[in-house]
């Protein structure tokens, strides 16, 4: 590195290694056409702070399966879609249409496709099956480029595996299914745990969140929360969004309805104390060319660095105003 030329921190802090993935704080369902062209006018007026994943899943209605794979794709595909950021859930292993999903929205909008969302995968095995068939109709139908890939877990053999699912090639997050993990516990789960309080306190739900948010978080992707069952009390989707991101390590969380997007959003946004820190210590450490420095009395280096870099990466991603100097070097 010459002295005095100024690097971003993406290309210095991760030498040789793998950046952990800048995702938008809040993943939004939609499934019928109607429902998935408001989100893309919404995104438009919002901005990239939410994704949007098409449901193929839950979302197709039986025997249209294929039909329903081709309205996603055009979705994807068409004018409203600004930011590229609309994935698609395929259906599950168990299901007849899963490759079909994959070849009609992959080969229709492959180069579009922000990521495909795998449900219900029994353990690493059924995960890896659906990615290598994913990772051969990307290259049958020559898009050139990676699609990434979000695990939902919500059966207990997923769970037992979760770490191993974390680690398997283009996986860029684990999502926890509540409602679907809850019910493969035979009725040994209460109906009260699939709601707060119940869900923060239920050992078995306790229990699988921290596990899905140390395999992620330990193998560099994003953990993201289940939906919060509330669709008109935006105070209480806050404050499930705030507990899943402070008290659970969680970084990305579902919605399911629109009323639901902004309330996630600034719940999973860092402290802005936090970011003016964060933009201070970069400054300071690229002056330095990323050498050891004193900053208010305390020593930071590249491990401290990353983490105020990742933080302040997050807090772009949901649409925080930043220093003026941090939002001009590193996002412009």
């Amino acid at each position: 590195m010459a002295r005095g030329e100024r690097f971003h921190p993406a290309a210095v802090l991760y030498p040789g290694g793998k950046h952990f993935p800048a995702l938008a704080a809040c993943e939004h369902y939609a499934g019928s056409e109607k429902l998935i062209a408001k989100a893309l006018l919404l995104q438009q007026q919002l901005g990239p702070v939410f994704d949007i994943s098409c449901d193929c899943e839950d979302g197709a209605p039986a025997g249209q399966e294929r039909e329903h794979a081709a309205m996603v794709a055009a979705q994807i595909n068409c004018a409203d879609n600004k930011f590229s950021r609309v994935g698609a859930r395929i259906h599950d292993i168990t299901h007849p249409h899963w490759r079909e999903d994959l070849e009609v929205i992959v080969g229709s909008a492959g180069n579009r496709l922000a990521y495909i969302v795998l449900p219900k995968v029994g353990g690493a095995d059924d995960a890896l099956v659906q990615i290598s068939a994913l990772q051969d109709i990307i290259r049958r139908h020559g898009v050139k480029r990676a699609i990434p890939v979000h695990v939902l877990i919500e059966t207990p053999g997923a769970l037992h595996e979760a770490w191993q699912i974390a680690a398997l090639p283009g996986v860029e997050s684990l999502d926890f299914g509540l409602m679907d993990f809850v019910s493969a516990h035979h009725g040994a789960i209460p109906a009260s745990a699939m709601k707060s309080p119940g869900q923060f306190e239920h050992p078995l739900i306790v229990r699988a969140k921290c596990a899905i948010a140390a395999a992620a978080l330990g193998n560099g992707v994003v953990p993201a929360h289940n939906v919060s069952v509330e669709i008109r009390d935006t105070t209480v989707v806050f404050a499930d969004a705030e507990r899943a991101r402070r008290e659970f390590g969680y970084l990305r969380m579902w919605s399911i309805h629109p009323n639901q997007i902004q309330p996630i959003v600034a719940a999973m946004r860092p402290d802005f104390t936090e970011v003016v820190e964060a933009a201070e210590i970069l400054q300071a450490a690229q002056e330095a060319d990323w050498g050891p420095i004193q900053q208010a009395g305390k020593l930071h280096d590249r491990a401290s660095y990353r983490y105020y870099w990742e933080l302040l990466a997050r807090a772009h991603a949901t649409g925080m105003k930043l220093p003026a100097a941090a939002q001009t070097e590193y996002f412009q």
